[in-house]
């Protein structure tokens, strides 16, 4: 019984316990874990598609929060955590998407999933569920030992994205390397044969893709890659707009943007799709930028369009909606007209296209000529519109347009339509501007008229000629006319000195222009100082002083400094207050030289010069330098000149002349400014102050010196151009004071030549007769002058050519007989010397040069008898003729007359070798013949003392007479 109590509360507590627990078993939700019924995945995109169920759902509809992994390589390399909430319908798989950031062909991946409630008001809240289980993902592909494979093959993809590569290759390949375009890339290694290449931000290189080539640097050697298909990024369109023209179609037209296109098909030309809301229409497009929308008459005025534009990775989209009536884009006017009115008017009407009455047109008109707008001016039209031009200038082409635009909503104007016109002729309206030019030519004045032609509408029309009347004021009833065909814009008139009017009318078709009026007065007027200016860059600023108050206005006229006395005149008027004035011209031309004149114009229509001017709107250093000339050295100097230089001509006001000089020795005067040049040399420079001064003397010179010199001008812009240097020697001391002595001298003797030839036949009687005559001769005569009358050979009782004489002193007998050669003594003959005059025998010897040497050399000759201590062969040449002046003038005679006790001897020996007179029968055995062909020349008297030394056998002989002391 005690037992029974006790079990008893003990299986009471118990079976409320176990109540209890039930209870609460029964109270909480079933566990809600997803169940993955598939997995598949698409290689191309990356992507891995997921199926699952939730088995435990017990409610038609459960918002659900799904927590997501995946892992790659092992479930513990989890690399993707992604929550996913959506309706879960109970009997329905869930179905979610992921995209791989590396092919799927390289790597196994894993993906598990748990659930959480979220939706609190079907069911308490509570935590995560369990997990699925993991579930592989696996599209992994086998590698052949000796091959290699990369992923994605031909990617498609956008600039700016990111892409990775996968290399999958062997186990017999190791360290491959790979080149994106020829840029090396790094990879990262996945496992020991899978490589991983990340490229981030690629950009766009080429349509027809970018290449990627690897090769492994170990085990069979072979080449792999895949190429990447880069898109530039698509642009949503620009300027979208819908306008109409008609209200029969709308017109849209946008801007595409950027090409996207790519090579081989692998992306066509992105298309446009043209939507409207309201009717819910949509057209593709055919073209890329326009499409043409076809409006159902009546249908609707609002319109919404939405234009998308798509390729293969995007779309982007524009809207615009509008009203069709603020759309309207008119067509252009037609039917325009132009009617002329006169030479001033034109009146132009045009159509437009009608959309109702109640519907009003702004149309603008414009008018141009030459291309510019003249004018514009807006007019309503409803049907049609006109308008008149008005105020028109004659003989002129005019280009009329007119378009119009929507009144009431202003939105595009139409096209413009053109319509060309001209107006006819009229007389020309303005005056010709006239100058002149006068200058005296042969006691008259030449006279160039000037006009400038007239302005397009001045001249309203085509000038044909100008007509120029010219009248003497002192002959007012007088007058000639000229006429001047177009395009002539200058004449010439010679007129006397008297005053003339000069009238000058332009003429057109229509008529005369109000005619020009110039006075020529008979003052000549007065000379004026010329004033030097300097001009600004293309302008030169005149100025002067007023002459007198009566003026009417002033001309200043100008043109370029030029050796023709012609240039391109040109001038300007200017009022009567005016005293200044800037000259402006195009064809102002640094360095080049303008002259510039005022005149002063009076009420009488009469020019009076007030001022000249000349100047530069920049000067220019000198372009040439002088010719310089030295027409004058001396030992200690030279003279520079160069006159032919015209500085007026020149690129700028000449201020003066630098003179270089440059020697090694020289030392620089004063005045001159030294220098010292690369070489070492020396080099002297003097500045001539003044462009009149063309001539300097260098001074301080050494003789026969070699100098250079340059010569250069210079302006306010600089020296002239850089030239060679000339070098010129002064000459030696000596010879410069040899000169002036040789220089009279050799007049002398030009003067003495002359008077000899003037004088020759007495001079060739009195010193070369062709036969000369003893007693005639100049020699002799000299002889005679000494009063020795011994001294003169008598030949009269001699045989001619065969006589030979002896004389003896006092007591002496004279001799003849033979003579042998034996019994002549060796011993040469007694000649005094110049010293000794006063020796044993003093002779005179006539020499004669006309012997011949073959009749003496056969051994033929006169035999000489008597006392005579030598033989005629061995008397020599005792002078040579240019000697007989001196010989004779000095006194060789004295020894002959003081010495009668001597013993001398006159004797003459014979060019042809005759015997001696009287001694015939002591002629030779074998007596000489005559040698012909000799010619006779003069004998001359030859003083004693000049004998020469005796002759060798071989020494021409020659025959001579010999005079001695006594009687002849």
């Amino acid at each position: 019984m005690a037992f029974s109590v006790v079990l008893h509360p003990a299986f009471l507590l118990a079976v409320l316990s176990l109540r209890t627990s039930r209870s609460e078993v029964l109270e909480e939700p079933l566990p809600l874990i997803p169940e993955i019924h598939k997995v598949s995945f698409q290689l191309k995109l990356q992507e891995v598609n997921l199926e699952w169920t939730v088995p435990a759902l017990t409610h038609e509809e459960l918002n659900m929060i799904f927590q997501i992994e995946i892992s790659r390589l092992n479930i513990s390399n989890i690399i993707w955590v992604e929550n996913y909430s959506t309706t879960v319908k109970r009997k329905e798989a869930v179905r979610w998407n992921w995209t791989s950031d590396i092919p799927l062909e390289c790597v196994t991946h894993f993906i598990r999933i748990r659930a959480l409630v979220e939706d609190t008001k079907s069911l308490p809240k509570s935590s995560w569920g369990n997990w699925s289980s993991w579930k592989e993902v696996n599209a992994k592909v086998s590698v052949e030992p000796d091959k290699s494979l990369i992923f994605p093959k031909d990617k498609l993809l956008e600039e700016g994205s990111n892409v990775t590569i996968c290399l999958m290759y062997g186990q017999n390949l190791y360290n491959v390397s790979c080149k994106l375009q020829d840029e090396p890339i790094h990879g990262e290694q996945l496992d020991s044969h899978v490589s991983l290449l990340k490229l981030n931000n690629v950009v766009f290189l080429s349509d027809t893709g970018t290449n990627i080539n690897c090769q492994a640097m170990k085990g069979p050697k072979g080449i792999f890659g895949t190429v990447l298909f880069v898109s530039k990024v698509l642009e949503e369109p620009k300027n979208f707009s819908c306008e109409t023209r008609d209200f029969k179609t709308l017109d849209c037209s946008w801007e595409p943007g950027i090409d996207t296109t790519l090579a081989w098909r692998k992306q066509r030309f992105q298309n446009y799709t043209l939507c409207e809301s309201f009717s819910k229409r949509c057209e593709v497009s055919n073209y890329r930028n326009s499409y043409t929308w076809q409006i159902t008459e009546g249908s609707q005025e609002i319109y919404n369009f939405t234009l998308t534009a798509e390729n293969q990775l995007r779309k982007r989209s524009v809207n615009i909606n509008f009203n069709l009536t603020h759309r309207v884009h008119p067509k252009a006017p037609q039917d325009v007209t132009l009617k002329i009115i006169g030479a001033t008017k034109a009146n132009m009407t045009w159509k437009v296209h009608s959309h109702g009455n109640d519907y009003t047109l702004l149309c603008q008109v414009k008018l141009q000529n030459g291309g510019e707008v003249i004018r514009e001016h807006n007019v309503s039209a409803h049907m049609s519109a006109n308008y008149l031009f008005s105020d028109l200038d004659p003989d002129t082409k005019y280009k009329a347009f007119v378009r119009c635009a929507s009144a009431n909503h202003f939105w595009k104007w139409s096209d413009w339509t053109q319509k060309e016109f001209s107006t006819p002729e009229a007389a020309p309206s303005q005056a010709l501007d006239v100058w002149r030019e006068v200058w005296s030519e042969n006691g008259r004045r030449v006279v160039t008229l000037f006009w400038k032609p007239l302005l397009k509408s001045q001249a309203n029309g085509k000038i044909i000629s100008y007509n120029i009347v010219v009248e003497n004021e002192a002959k007012p009833t007088e007058s000639e006319h000229y006429s001047v065909w177009a395009p002539a814009l200058s004449t010439n008139l010679s007129l006397d000195l008297q005053p003339y009017k000069i009238r000058i009318t332009a003429n057109n078709s229509m008529g005369a222009s109000p005619e020009s009026l110039m006075v020529l007065s008979n003052d000549s007027g007065h000379e004026v100082q010329e004033k030097t200016i300097k001009g600004i860059k293309d302008a030169f600023n005149i100025s002067w002083e007023p002459v007198s108050g009566d003026t009417m206005g002033y001309v200043v006229d100008w043109c370029a400094h030029s050796q023709d006395q012609r240039c391109d005149l040109q001038w300007k008027n200017l009022g009567p207050n005016t005293t200044s004035t800037t000259i402006t011209s195009d064809d102002f031309k640094p360095g080049v030289r303008y002259n510039f004149r005022i005149f002063e114009r009076s009420a009488e229509h009469q020019a009076r010069l007030v001022e000249k001017q000349r100047g530069y709107t920049q000067e220019l250093a000198p372009s040439v330098n002088p010719k310089v000339e030295v027409p004058y050295s001396t030992p200690n100097s030279f003279v520079l000149r160069w006159p032919d230089y015209d500085s007026d001509f020149q690129a700028g006001f000449i201020k003066g002349y630098l003179v270089y000089v440059k020697s090694k020795e020289m030392q620089c005067n004063q005045h001159w400014e030294r220098t010292l040049l690369p070489d070492h040399s020396v080099l002297c420079k003097y500045d001539i102050n003044g462009s009149e001064t063309k001539t300097l003397t260098v001074e301080n010179l050494q003789p026969e010196s070699l100098y250079e010199f340059f010569v250069t001008p210079y302006t306010s812009a600089g020296p002239g151009p850089n030239e060679t240097f000339t070098k010129v020697t002064t000459p030696d001391a000596r010879s410069h004071m040899l000169l002036q002595i040789i220089l009279p001298m050799t007049l002398c003797i030009l003067l003495s030549i002359i008077v000899c030839y003037w004088k020759s036949q007495w001079v060739k009687e009195k010193c070369y007769p062709d036969i000369p005559n003893p007693y005639k001769s100049s020699i002799l005569s000299l002889i005679k002058s000494k009063k020795n009358p011994h001294l003169i050979m008598n030949v009269k009782d001699c045989i001619p050519d065969v006589l030979e004489v002896i004389n003896k002193a006092e007591g002496s007998k004279t001799q003849s007989g033979k003579l042998h050669i034996e019994d002549v003594p060796t011993k040469p003959p007694i000649v005094p010397t110049e010293k000794d005059s006063s020796g044993p025998v003093s002779c005179i010897f006539f020499e004669n040069f006309t012997y011949d040497q073959s009749a003496f050399d056969s051994g033929s000759h006169g035999l000489v008898p008597g006392p005579l201590k030598d033989t005629a062969h061995q008397l020599g040449l005792l002078a040579p003729p240019n000697k007989f002046q001196n010989v004779l003038e000095k006194d060789y005679m004295k020894p002959l007359v003081e010495s009668p006790t001597e013993e001398t001897s006159l004797i003459y020996v014979s060019q042809l070798a005759s015997p001696m007179c009287g001694d015939k029968d002591t002629l030779a055995t074998n007596p000489p013949m005559p040698v012909h062909g000799s010619e006779y020349k003069r004998q001359m008297v030859v003083p004693g003392s000049f004998a020469s030394p005796s002759l060798k056998e071989n020494n021409s002989l020659t025959s001579t007479i010999l005079l001695g002391q006594g009687e002849q």
